[in-house]
């Protein structure tokens, strides 16, 4: 059974239940001092605690996300694969080892209202494993793929790729069960209102269970590395995806909208458009990120501070939205980001930013599943 599946959790409730039930009925019986029904008790009250502290631990994994997988727990960061050129003309993973394998992880099984049908009319949602070249790191993520990426005329075309950031912390199948990106993601798309789109979902999480806020941490995990130079060249060595930055776009909610904003105002040469929705401009240190991420390096800090870069660097060449809610804790910062960027953007037409803001609405799904169509949308018209 998968880390992550109900029948996991049910198999120990029930293992649990029956571990109580029994001893319930036996303790009696072993009320003895001696060694063996001593033992006996021991026993019972091990089985019974185990099993509710795994159900526990399994429901808060499951919750938030640290781990998506038996092999993401056991052997964190994966194996290096060997990097193989391959087309894929005809669309769908290939057979040969590859940065990018099929997998049956994420709990993509689960969702019932995906897209449904041949992919030449309606898509197909591709769940994967993906290693990176550069870093070594590894995780599980979806890929959606829309009909046109299987009909025969669109067989040499090149399309454009939007990488979706869950929060921190949160699965991968947050992107599709609680913020459904896909399934909104291929209406925008039939409705003519969002070219045909590949779409990857994934989380900023890349070395579980800390949050490493999509920064190369000195001496630590690479997440930065891993989202603009490993991510980009398994897809490209896998999927038929245009090499501009104008055809690659990165959009996130919560830490996955600070790491979207920050990759691209730091890489627009990868990330081309940006979409952040509820994002911070700059890196929050707290027991989550393990200390510092920078090694207490404040340069090294500044360079993903987005306030010091609109002051401090060149405009980059970046369409970027800016989401949030007027009634955000932090809606303050997320205007005076927006109005700052804007008169920086005024003087460098490369550079562009726009910004929706609810008139209500907090830091959560509820929000942002309100704020998701029009910023797919709007990161569709920005795709080259």
């Amino acid at each position: 059974m998968e880390l992550t599946s109900d029948a996991l959790v049910n198999s120990l409730l029930a293992l649990g239940a029956a571990a109580l039930v029994t001893t319930l009925w036996i303790w009696p019986r072993l009320a003895r001092q001696r060694p063996l029904p001593v033992l006996g008790r021991i026993g019972l009250l091990t089985v019974t605690q185990a099993s509710v502290l795994a159900v526990l631990a399994l429901s808060v994994n499951n919750s938030f996300g640290f781990y998506t997988s038996w092999d993401d727990l056991l052997n964190p960061g994966g194996a290096k694969l060997t990097l193989t050129s391959n087309e894929n003309r005809k669309g769908g993973i290939p057979v040969s080892d590859a940065l990018i394998e099929p997998t049956t992880e994420g709990g993509l099984e689960t969702i019932h209202d995906l897209p449904k049908g041949p992919p030449e009319e309606v898509g197909k949602v591709e769940s994967v494993r993906v290693t990176g070249k550069e870093t070594g790191l590894s995780d599980q993520m979806f890929v959606y793929l829309p009909p046109e990426y299987f009909a025969p005329k669109f067989a040499l075309v090149r399309f454009p790729v939007l990488v979706t950031i869950a929060g921190f912390p949160g699965t991968t199948l947050n992107l599709v069960k609680e913020l459904p990106v896909v399934q909104t993601a291929a209406d925008l798309q039939k409705n003519g209102k969002m070219p045909p789109t590949i779409v990857v979902l994934t989380r900023p999480t890349v070395a579980p269970p800390r949050n490493t806020e999509c920064v190369d941490v000195p001496g630590g995990p690479r997440a930065e590395s891993w989202f603009v130079k490993d991510l980009p060249e398994a897809l490209s060595t896998t999927y038929r995806i245009g090499r501009s930055p104008a055809s690659w776009g990165v959009f996130g909610y919560s830490t996955g909208g600070s790491c979207a904003m920050r990759l691209a105002m730091r890489f627009p040469g990868v990330y081309g458009t940006s979409v952040g929705l509820h994002g911070d401009f700059t890196v929050h240190e707290d027991q989550f990120t393990g200390g510092s991420l920078f090694g207490g390096d404040k340069a090294l800090a500044q360079q993903s501070d987005l306030f010091w870069r609109l002051q401090n660097l060149p405009a980059p060449a970046l369409s970027m939205l800016v989401v949030s809610t007027r009634k955000e804790p932090d809606y303050p910062q997320t205007a005076q980001f927006v109005e700052q960027a804007q008169q920086v953007a005024a003087a460098n037409p490369q550079f562009r930013v726009d910004s929706l803001n609810l008139d209500d609405g907090g830091h959560n799904f509820d929000s942002w599943v309100r704020e998701l169509p029009a910023s797919l949308e709007w990161a569709g018209t920005h795709l080259g």
